[in-house]
């Protein structure tokens, strides 16, 4: 094929003005004009051209390989790679994982057209429903939107999780834990570390479910020591505390950023749980806070329009668990006892000078599990009780009385058992017996 050569458009349209130029119908600052290019430059085209003709237009690299080419052992290692440990990874997730774990660098747009060309990725596209965007908060937080992520993040397991997540709007900065379920103990332990590692926001963006926003709307109790929220959940007595503004979303796209969030956790932590064979909730939650949240950070957060932050200090509020705890009211019996979800609880009695039967305290769960009882500011001294206490009325029915004599009592008896109802509905019962 050495009588055939390959030109591009543009190199054709050269040849033609060139042409002209040799015939005389153009000058060569014309075709310099017409070629858009400088006129020294024109001179050195139509020079090349007369020496070579044709082949004189063509480009030299044509049909070469660049020097920064990737070598085809390279090309087959990262495909292997791939197909062995990142088979079900995007392009750009891949690389960086590539050049994370595998130390080899690849851009993600080659990777793309490799995969591609292999067959082994396409692109998904999605057609979503229009709607208006709202714009970001100016401030970093004055909105930590809040959501947990139903899901099946172990690949193993058939049984779903809940990845709690809170995203700030000005920034995208998120903090997440995972837990068996979106209980009321993973939103106060995840909302906790964020007061701890950044401050208290603004306000919170959460949507109706019964764990951020009891369905129930009831007045407000206010007492000597503890404020009362009748019907309110956990989370809202926390929030009225630290002075907190919950806002309701009645619809995912209301907490698009969140939501959106959510997508990047279950494309990136799932199959980084699956490569790093995390088994349980523990060592994913200890990867998700030693690597994952920073790497996520990173990529992903922003800055915010206003370098402000509007965090508040939490030192103003005390000791935090305190706040960050479930809350009870009992009122103390006749016998120093308080009953709490079917168990009792025994008030030491050195306290007798303090409190007297009948008054109300206070009961609060922290979130290590354990319990403190308090009145006025005052904590209590107490212990569990093994069963359920016996009224002082019907103590008798259980303790022996002095004087009793177990043997006359048990002939008594026997004398007497002709007057039992078994004895006198069914005489038969006596003969039997005897």
């Amino acid at each position: 094929m050495e009588d055939r050569l390959i030109m591009s458009k543009r190199e054709l349209e050269r040849k033609t003005i060139l042409e002209g130029v040799a015939c005389g119908k153009l000058t060569l600052n014309d075709a310099a004009k017409r070629m858009r290019v400088s006129y020294r430059q024109a001179r050195r085209i139509n020079r090349r051209y007369k020496l070579e003709s044709d082949a004189g237009l063509q480009h030299k690299n044509r049909g070469k390989q660049p020097h920064n080419v990737y070598s085809e052992e390279y090309r087959q290692e990262i495909l292997d790679l791939y197909c062995k440990k990142y088979r079900e990874f995007g392009p750009t997730f891949a690389t960086e994982k590539l050049l994370e774990d595998d130390a080899r660098q690849i851009n993600a747009e080659t990777l793309r057209l490799w995969l591609k060309q292999e067959g082994l990725w396409t692109r998904k596209r999605k057609r979503n429903v229009y709607r208006e965007r709202r714009e970001r908060r100016p401030d970093f937080v004055d909105l930590l939107q809040i959501d947990g992520s139903i899901h099946r993040w172990f690949a193993d397991s058939e049984e779903k999780s809940c990845l709690l997540n809170m995203v700030d709007d000005a920034t995208g900065v998120t903090l997440a834990l995972l837990d068996t379920g979106e209980t009321t103990r993973v939103l106060l332990t995840t909302f906790k570390k964020w007061i701890d590692t950044y401050g208290i926001p603004k306000a919170v963006y959460v949507d109706l479910k019964s764990v951020y926003v009891s369905p129930k709307h009831l007045k407000e109790k206010y007492d000597d020591d503890l404020l009362i929220q009748e019907g309110f959940s956990v989370f809202q007595q926390v929030c009225a505390d630290l002075n907190i503004e919950i806002i309701r979303a009645y619809s995912p796209q209301a907490k698009g950023r969140v939501e959106r969030k959510h997508g990047v956790f279950q494309d990136r932590f799932v199959k980084d749980i699956k490569l790093y064979n995390l088994k349980t909730i523990e060592e994913a939650n200890r990867y998700l806070e030693e690597k994952f949240l920073d790497k996520i950070n990173n990529k992903f957060a922003q800055a915010p329009e206003a370098m402000q932050d509007s965090h508040r200090d939490k030192s103003i509020y005390g000791d935090l668990d305190q706040i960050f705890c479930w809350r009870y009211r009992r009122q103390l019996k006749n016998d120093w006892t308080v009953q709490l979800q079917r168990e009792y609880y025994q008030v030491d009695k050195l306290h007798e000078g303090l409190i007297a039967p009948g008054t109300k305290i206070s009961i609060k769960r922290y979130l290590d599990g354990t319990m403190r009882f308090w009145h006025e500011g005052k904590e209590l001294a107490y212990h569990a009780l093994a069963r359920k206490p016996i009224p002082p009325s019907q103590l008798k029915k259980y303790y022996v009385v002095k004087g009793h004599d177990p043997v006359a009592r048990s002939q008594i008896a026997k004398r007497n058992k002709h007057r039992t109802p078994w004895s006198q509905f069914n005489p038969k019962w006596l003969k039997k017996a005897s």
